[in-house]
């Protein structure tokens, strides 16, 4: 199986989105949590599947969320660089990609 990782900015955007949705309803946070790992689970099966957004960087939407995974595939891992929430201003991703 591929390796992934995520960097420390995604890695807080996943937190925050969390912590945001378990707010919102208990167990919600939960529910997006899985969301994610099924985005990235199909992003380990199938790395070069979705849009490339730059030249290094790709994007895979989740189906329940509105969020968008950023991320890199390179020689020994897959990068996650960035947990998008897609209704952000979309001139954020630049800084990111």
């Amino acid at each position: 199986m591929t390796k992934y990782r995520l960097t420390s900015a995604a890695l807080s955007e996943l937190t925050e989105a969390t912590l945001h949705y378990e707010q919102e309803e208990g167990g919600l946070g939960t529910i997006f949590l899985s969301e994610i790992d099924a985005t990235v689970e199909r992003i380990v099966r199938f790395p070069r599947a979705w849009h490339p957004v730059s030249a290094r960087t790709r994007r895979c939407r989740t189906h329940r969320f509105p969020f968008g995974l950023l991320y890199q595939v390179r020689p020994d891992e897959i990068l996650i660089t960035a947990v998008m929430d897609l209704r952000r201003d979309p001139r954020r991703w630049r800084e990111l990609i």
